[in-house]
């Protein structure tokens, strides 16, 4: 039988140094709120309860998790950290399972890891508590994880309050723990305050078990998995490690990344097989890239579909609702937004298709662009197979281009035009000889005389 599973996550720091009136937790790595990347990994623990421990700007904290029906505590006083998960123990009353503790601002534990915490808490000789740890390559500050035998942890010491030996240890102490949920408690009631900090520290627990006659253990991962961001400096390094660890999956995945280095990717990018990226190409949320796609140096896409072999970029911007059909070809300086280029069709350069629909094997000439707004309400364009439309044509939605149809170069069309019909929308030319001379002796004249 499965151990009920509930989890506490750490959120009521104020984040004073990301100076930032987003909180801290809330910012994004790609492209989703660090928050909210935790709290999925979790997810496929199928916890029974999740509580998010919240403090300043809790409005903005609970307003991110309420959508996903996450419950929250408040913290009011920041009094450490063992303080800080007693704040949850109401949200939790009548829950007799397994504890993890977690922080929001530690975002990249994975739920592996989390499995092997709660794992080592079933073992024998059954621990009242399990500790991550890791080893940086600069200990720094952070506290100092003193192991005896094995993997049972003798104490853990805050490097405030440790002696020059302890400091000199190079395991160290995450913050994660699982314990089960009557050891937590009873242990947190013990906790006290006599430290350096004058606070209560949640690794207290340990010694408190050990004085009891139980016992904690050490589970390790590596530093990048438990990186904490507390500055816009560290929440670019959680990002490059994000980054680093997708573009290698990508490629192990069967994808060609030309500089892997330059491409960036989010947090939901689906990419096939046999798919070639060219240098700084970034996806935001919602792309799904088919197999055998290229995608040219300098594009941007978002919420957008690209169907198997099709072509973009370079230098193309594909917006939320682009839908790139099979062998379609968006090229360069062309800009998608609610729109659906057929099987096909191609819209090679400079060209804007915005609240669109465009049949197979229809060609958008250079400088075309759907007219789709009038400053008040969005309307679409409809453009039927294998039509052609010709350079600097300007389609004035709501308008519907047949099958077949051929659109003049540097028409503005208002109205529908018929299948395998030609549409010229030009103004008549004039030709008056000497206007261009006689006007710019007017204008010198003019100019002479202020």
């Amino acid at each position: 039988m499965t151990t009920p599973l509930a989890v506490i996550i750490l959120a009521a720091g104020k984040g004073t140094r990301m100076k930032s009136d987003l909180h801290k937790v809330l910012h994004p790595i790609a492209g989703r709120p660090m928050l909210l990347h935790l709290i999925d990994s979790v997810s496929a623990l199928s916890p029974q309860k999740v509580v998010v421990l919240t403090g300043a700007g809790r409005e903005q904290v609970e307003a991110a998790v309420a959508p996903l029906g996450i419950g929250t505590a408040l913290q009011a006083e920041q009094l450490g950290t063992a303080h800080a998960v007693l704040q949850a123990r109401d949200a939790l009353d009548g829950f007799a399972g397994d504890v993890l503790i977690l922080y929001g601002d530690v975002p990249l534990v994975t739920a592996a890891t989390m499995r092997r915490m709660l794992g080592a808490l079933h073992a024998k000789p059954r621990p009242n508590a399990v500790v991550l740890a890791f080893r940086p390559a600069d200990p720094a500050a952070y506290g100092r994880v003193i192991v005896g035998s094995g993997d049972s942890i003798d104490r853990i010491v805050e490097y405030k309050d440790a002696d020059a030996a302890e400091r000199a240890v190079t395991l160290c102490n995450s913050g994660l723990m699982a314990a089960r949920a009557d050891d937590l408690w009873r242990l947190l009631d013990r906790v006290g305050n006599d430290n350096a900090a004058g606070e209560y520290y949640l690794p207290d627990v340990i010694g408190l078990a050990n004085d009891e006659g139980g016992s904690a253990v050490v589970v390790e991962t590596s530093a990048d998995e438990v990186a904490g961001v507390n500055s816009r400096a560290e929440l670019a390094g959680v990002e490059a490690a994000w980054q680093a660890a997708r573009r290698a999956q990508a490629m192990a995945d069967g994808a060609t990344l030309i500089a892997p280095d330059t491409v960036w990717f989010a947090h939901d990018t689906a990419i096939g097989r046999d798919v070639v990226i060219e240098p700084n190409v970034v996806f935001a949320p919602g792309v799904s890239i088919a197999d055998g796609v290229t995608i040219h140096a300098f594009s941007h896409l978002e919420g957008a579909t690209v169907g198997e072999g099709a072509e973009i970029g370079p230098y193309a911007r594909l917006r939320p609702g682009a839908v790139v059909g099979r062998k379609a070809k968006v090229g360069n300086f062309v800009e998608m937004k609610k729109a659906v280029l057929g099987e096909g069709a191609k819209a090679n350069h400079l060209s804007y298709l915005g609240d669109a629909e465009i049949g197979a094997g229809a060609n958008i000439g250079a400088g075309t662009i759907t007219c789709n707004y009038d400053g008040f309400l969005k309307y679409r364009t409809q453009i039927g197979e294998g039509a052609f439309i010709g350079s600097n044509s300007s389609l004035v939605a709501p308008v519907s281009i047949g099958a077949g149809a051929i659109v003049g170069a540097g028409s503005v069309v208002t109205a529908d035009v018929d299948a395998d019909s030609l549409a010229l929308v030009r103004a008549e030319r004039q030709s008056k000889p000497g206007w261009a001379k006689r006007f710019r002796e007017r204008m010198a004249a003019k100019k002479a005389a202020r």
